[in-house]
């Protein structure tokens, strides 16, 4: 058994473990990172069960996540935390971790699987069209970092430009990743953009961070009961306002800054925010194209990414990858 290879029965038992028994309808949820289920449980409830892919984060890591997710709860902001769990008397090499316990290792079949149980949210994603729309979320990610601003993490990421960009083009040139044909123009292109991306976070310094949801796109933001939910915290990490913001605004200039505004108008009901940010953005996106690209590469060995990602290597996907790195590049020209 292996975490590529989780079957129904393997969830079973693992929820079994930490006394949530499922009457044997298992549903998987889409996520490339780690394994999620959907598990109807014999009381008539569903949790949302996830299996952490192995080596991505530690356990401080993850019960750190667990923690803010509780905190945030707790000041009544509206996330989905993680269950607290607890042992079944009859559980064989199962340990968890977490104060509470919210994260939960058990070895089955030879092997460690680490996992945790979430009530089951539905919802849709917000309609950003919407300024209405745009101003309660921008409260209730104001609400979100009011809480992230008590303290630092410890454990996760720490958003670095510099660092965190240049990892990712290293993994991709010494992966043999870009192709000959396309290597030194690709190369030279990540070089520059990351250049001006560093000067970018240079040039604020010093930038204070704050505890993170770290991925605040629309596919991790749900919209129920009228109102913004938080489903996932996986890359919550350490870093700088605008991440959090910059993934809700699109468009040409213009309609970005004044998408911006309207998430600020709600945002700043609640937190602070420090304008020389807005300067981050074409930055940030640079980091993350880069930052996507290795992410595949360090994926690749997993069976599904090849599957859903065919274009990754072709000669195509890396000239287009060189194209929008030049253009990003462009957009950073300093003033």
């Amino acid at each position: 058994m292996n975490f590529s290879g989780l079957d129904p029965q393997q969830v079973l038992d693992a929820l079994a473990a930490v006394e949530l028994h499922g009457d044997g309808r298992v549903l998987q949820l889409n996520s490339y990172e780690n394994r999620v289920f959907q598990v109807f449980l014999e009381d008539g409830s569903a949790v949302v069960a996830k299996f952490y892919r192995p080596g991505r984060w530690s356990d401080a890591q993850i019960v750190e996540e667990h923690g803010f997710a509780l905190e945030l709860a707790a000041a009544e902001v509206p996330v989905v935390p993680p269950l607290v769990l607890t042992a079944a008397p009859a559980a064989m090499g199962l340990s968890l971790a977490g104060t509470p316990p919210t994260l939960a290792c058990l070895t089955l079949q030879g092997s460690a699987l680490r996992y945790t149980a979430a009530a089951r949210c539905a919802g849709r994603e917000p309609e950003l069209e919407d300024p209405a729309a745009l101003r309660q979320l921008g409260r209730f990610i104001g609400r979100l970092h009011a809480v992230g601003r008590r303290q630092p993490f410890a454990h996760r990421h720490r958003l670095d430009a510099r660092a965190d960009g240049q990892r990712a083009v290293t993994l991709l040139l010494d992966g043999g990743f870009v192709p000959d044909t396309e290597r030194a123009a690709w190369q030279q292109a990540a070089q520059q953009a990351l250049a001006r991306v560093v000067d970018a976070f240079d040039a604020l310094q010093p930038l204070a961070t704050l505890r993170l949801h770290g991925d605040c796109h629309l596919g991790n933001v749900l919209w129920r009961d009228g109102a913004p939910h938080v489903v996932d915290l996986d890359d919550a990490m350490q870093g700088p306002a605008v991440q959090d913001l910059w993934m809700l605004v699109s468009g040409d200039p213009s309609t970005m800054a004044q998408q911006l505004n309207t998430l600020l108008a709600g945002y700043e009901q609640f937190c602070d925010f420090d304008d020389r940010e807005r300067a981050l953005i074409e930055p940030l996106r640079t980091l993350r194209m880069l930052r996507h690209s290795a992410w595949l590469a360090a994926r690749w060995g997993d069976p599904t990414f090849p599957i859903n990602f065919p274009f990754f290597g072709s000669a195509a996907y890396w000239s287009q990858q060189t194209a929008q790195l030049r253009e990003q590049t462009e957009l950073m020209r300093p003033a």
